[in-house]
């Protein structure tokens, strides 16, 4: 079987064809939802007025200040509110509670109506609502924070319906591959909009952050809607030996019967061990990107400017991770015959472990910026190697229920999202360095845990119940 599939490979070449340009459109499309949901943590800096802002909070003094001074004169036509911390604290909270309720939804829905219009309007009603954050704030908190978690409702369906997709798109032997170029685009929209929010706030006014990303999310879906199909069968462009080639390697592996299988899903380990990585991972994750900017502000003491590029550099870190993972993954299960089972396995512990112990470390190295840096950087860009590991280990035990899969692990790595950050903020009341040492430990440990059960219970095989006739194939 794997032997016809990497003939068949050779025929038909991976450039210009429909899967490869499926996952650069989808790479687009998540580089722009990034875009989307981190605008607002660098825009709410110059929505609040400056007393406002925190109940003073405390600058720690560990640290020497450390700062370029820029000559530009910053532009201040923006409106300013006066929201205290707790009020800013549910603004950013706001988006997970939309995103939490549409993850199983959308999953289901994707198996239902297609990918390509969930993620498509997933996507348009994102942006719609971004190019309406600015009169929302005008109108008063209670809307901003609608439009903000209706954002969230919007993103939910993303993900799922993603994956949902590339489980009748791509072959087993290029899922990493494929897989890994579309979600990069979200650590290359976090890289590039975290600096460059900084900067449209710096010289021009906060509005034009919501606006700028807005409209280019509403051309992105027109570019989406002609050029996608749910399946190569209806795609309008597709080689046949390209159409042919996808079909015969997905046909021992989808479903044909139409109910979903939820108990033996549910009852099903390998889920659970995806479902308590995805978690653990989250949780550094969601606590690093809301509280990184803070973290070397109030610790290490850069001003903002230099605060959004440096912020960026861990998430740029990951994204090349990203890329060349999916490469190295492939050609591991492809060329060197490791299974299925050991990529992921390793590839997580890898993903996992690396980050723990490297957060643990910036916590312990006093006021040495670079190594500071150097080390979250480090931290960061390990978690990478996930994306080969327990992300996409879905289309591995159920290609064709994918989608609702990731819409139950994703609802559960939703909860660090509104979680994590919260316990942060409040372990760290007085910023002073053996606070924040607590919470490298936190996530540090919480991923340490996630790896081991993961690595104790994962399976890359296709699972009885998700095969209609229930038969077992080996990939």
């Amino acid at each position: 079987m794997e032997r016809q599939e990497l003939e068949r490979m050779q025929e038909v070449p991976a450039c210009c064809s429909a899967r490869y340009n499926l996952a650069v459109l989808a790479c687009f499309g998540f580089f722009l939802l990034y875009a989307l949901r981190v605008n607002l943590s660098v825009a709410l800096v110059d929505m609040v007025e400056p007393n406002t802002s925190l109940a003073k909070n405390v600058t720690s003094n560990v640290c020497p200040e450390h700062s370029s001074t820029m000559n530009v004169p910053r532009n201040t036509t923006g409106e300013k509110y006066s929201w205290d911390a707790d009020t800013q604290g549910w603004i950013l909270g706001s988006f997970f509670y939309g995103y939490i309720i549409t993850q199983i939804p959308g999953g289901y829905l994707a198996s239902k109506i297609g990918g390509k219009l969930l993620l498509g309007f997933g996507i348009f009603g994102t942006s719609v609502f971004t190019l309406l954050t600015p009169l929302a704030a005008n109108l008063g908190v209670g809307y901003l924070i609608a439009v903000r978690a209706l954002e969230g409702l919007g993103e939910g369906v993303t993900f799922p319906a993603m994956h949902s997709m590339w489980s009748s798109w791509a072959p087993p032997l290029e899922r990493s591959k494929l897989l890994s170029i579309s979600y990069a685009g979200a650590q290359l929209g976090t890289v590039v909009s975290l600096p460059l929010s900084g900067l449209i706030c710096y010289y021009m006014n906060w509005v034009y952050v919501f606006y700028i990303f807005g409209a280019l999310g509403v051309l992105w879906w027109f570019f989406w809607m002609f050029l996608v199909s749910d399946t190569p069968e209806t795609h309008r462009s597709i080689s046949h030996a390209e159409r042919e080639y996808i079909l015969s390697s997905l046909k021992d592996q989808l479903s044909t019967q139409k109910s979903v299988p939820w108990r033996p899903m549910l009852e099903s380990l390998p889920l659970w061990a995806i479902v308590v990585a995805h978690f653990s991972y989250n949780w550094t994750f969601y606590t690093l990107l809301t509280l990184l900017p803070t973290y070397m502000k109030e610790i290490l003491r850069f001003d903002a400017q230099e605060n959004g590029f440096l912020s960026a550099l861990p998430y740029f870190g990951c994204w090349l991770c990203i890329i060349l993972s999916g490469q190295i993954a492939d050609y591991l299960r492809e060329k060197q015959n490791f299974s299925t089972v050991c990529v992921r396995k390793c590839f997580t512990l890898i993903g996992m472990i690396g980050p723990a112990v490297f957060l643990v470390a910036a916590g312990f190295i006093g006021c040495n910026y670079t190594l500071a840096v150097a080390f979250v950087t480090i931290s960061t860009t390990l978690g990478g190697f996930c994306t080969s590991g327990y992300s996409i280990n879905h289309l591995d035990i159920a290609p064709s229920y994918a989608g609702i899969l990731l819409g139950i692990t994703n609802s559960f790595a939703t909860i660090p999202g509104m979680v994590g950050p919260v316990i942060a903020k409040n372990l760290t009341h007085n910023n002073t360095v053996g606070e924040w040492q607590m919470v490298f430990y936190i996530a540090g440990s919480i991923n340490l845990f996630g790896a081991i059960f993961f690595a104790l219970f994962a399976s890359g095989e296709v699972q009885d119940w998700a095969v209609s006739g229930y038969h077992l194939h080996r990939n």
